[in-house]
């Protein structure tokens, strides 16, 4: 900072020197460089005088500037305490005036607390009720009367009590009827579209056969997302066809907002859906060795069938046939004539040992499922009752929601594995009978053949 203030120094003198300089050459004598030294002089005191001039000026007006803005700020303070005095006397008159409306209104103020309160009760009515979509505007007349009847300075008017009179009127009237008019219907789709709308009273509205519900925030009736099943929508549009007489058809009778309840119900989903919805490794096992357990009981139910039709056919023929056990039992007999009955008995047995395993072919698998089937919904079970307390430990008890869905899914494995388990110990059951039933006829057949033999040979004897 030092060295550039020292080259600051001495450009400036060396500025001097140089006019100086300048000046001594110029001037031919010491008499006209003084000459010249004062004519600068008298200059610059000129022009210093100019400046000075300016600098007055502008401080006079700013001086006048600043005389003015006093002047105004206090005239707004006097303003200021003039309008003071005025609020405080205003408040002293509104004050005065509403202990004055208050003694004039006398008993008023009681009819209109309780017309007050019972616009209150019928605003929830009448937001979300069915009539409120074909006659709309009833709310924002009541929004106002409300607000007007608890005021302490405006007065309800005769024509508006009478008119929230007829709308309560209206509202249990319309309740009894079934009406047609056109509306704005908003579809699945998010689009709009004019449609003839079917009021059954406040309870269900209905429109193409369509079951519409009402929310009072957007002003207009929408399509169910989700209908009712066939029958029920059939009969909606019977009733929409229909000029007179009496139609039956499905409402929600704790309707008020277009059937809340009904769309609850057809909202929740059906076995199918609740199974594809929640499926898992356990849950697709469960089902696999179901399918796999009917299938087998099926198949072995109609062979056993055509097995008991060739039976009958061989019972009723006097030559063995080699195409059923029976005819392959029968067969042995006829082959070894002149065995004795200990032997013919030891071969026949033989020949109903070899025919018991295909009949009784896959019967064991069928049982092993049925018993299989409950244990792994079991498994299922305890392991979704696992992940519940899981849930519980890190979101805590709170939300009896997270446990409800938790356990719900647990309890589909287990109820799974007992619906497998019932059908497949049914038709093992009645596959085992007509297994049964053949090897009966078998032994039954072979134990006639031996007591005829012995009774030949006792007559021989």
């Amino acid at each position: 900072m030092k060295t550039i203030s020292k080259c600051i120094t001495v450009s400036v003198s060396a500025l001097l020197l140089a006019s100086t300089s300048a000046m001594a050459q110029e001037a031919s004598s010491l008499d006209n460089l003084l000459e010249m030294v004062e004519a600068g002089t008298v200059a610059e005191s000129a022009a210093y005088r100019e400046r000075l001039q300016e600098f007055q000026n502008a401080a006079n007006r700013q001086e006048e500037i600043l005389q003015t803005t006093r002047e105004r700020v206090s005239e707004q303070e006097a303003l200021q305490i003039q309008l003071s005095d005025q609020f405080e006397a205003n408040e002293i008159i509104i004050a005065d005036k509403r202990e004055v409306l208050r003694d004039r209104r006398g008993d008023l103020n009681e009819l209109f607390g309780t017309l007050q309160g019972v616009a209150g009760d019928f605003m929830s009515t009448f937001t979300g009720s069915l009539v409120s979509a074909q006659y709309p505007g009833r709310v924002e007349f009541l929004e106002e009367f409300i607000s007007r009847a608890g005021s302490t300075t405006e007065q309800l008017a005769i024509d508006e009590i009478e008119r929230f009179w007829y709308f309560m009127h209206q509202e249990m009237t319309e309740t009894g009827k079934v009406v047609q008019y056109s509306g704005e219907v908003a579809l699945a789709s998010g689009e709009t579209e004019n449609r003839t709308i079917t009021r059954i009273g406040a309870y269900n509205a209905i429109s193409n056969g369509d079951y519409l519900s009402y929310n009072g925030d957007m002003g207009h009736l929408q399509v169910l997302p989700r209908q009712p099943s066939a029958g029920i929508v059939g009969r909606a549009q019977e009733l929409e066809g229909s000029s007179s007489g009496f139609v039956r058809i499905g409402i929600d009778p704790t309707g008020g907002v277009g059937g809340q309840v009904m769309a609850n119900l057809i909202n929740f989903p059906t076995p199918v859906e609740y199974v594809r919805n929640n499926t898992n490794a356990i849950v697709y096992a469960i089902i696999g060795i179901g399918v796999i357990g009917v299938l087998v009981a099926l198949l072995r139910s109609l062979i056993l069938t055509f097995v008991a039709m060739k039976v009958g056919r061989q019972l009723k023929s006097d030559k063995p046939l080699k195409n059923n056990p029976l005819g392959r039992v029968l067969a042995v007999a006829d082959a070894n004539p002149t065995a004795d009955t200990e032997t013919l008995e030891l071969k026949l047995g033989e020949a109903i040992l070899q025919e018991t395993p295909s009949l009784e072919r896959f019967l064991t698998l069928v049982k092993i499922i049925a018993t299989v089937a409950p244990l792994m919904g079991l498994l299922g079970t305890v392991t979704g009752m696992i992940q519940v307390f899981q849930q519980i430990t890190v979101y805590g008890a709170g939300d009896p929601t997270i446990m409800a869905g938790g356990i719900s899914v647990a309890l589909l494995t287990t109820v799974l594995g007992i619906c497998v388990a019932i059908p497949t110990i049914l038709m093992h059951t009645w596959v085992k009978s007509k297994s049964d039933n053949i090897i009966h006829i078998l032994e039954e057949q072979a134990t006639g053949m031996i007591a005829e033999k012995a009774e030949k040979k006792a007559a021989a004897q």
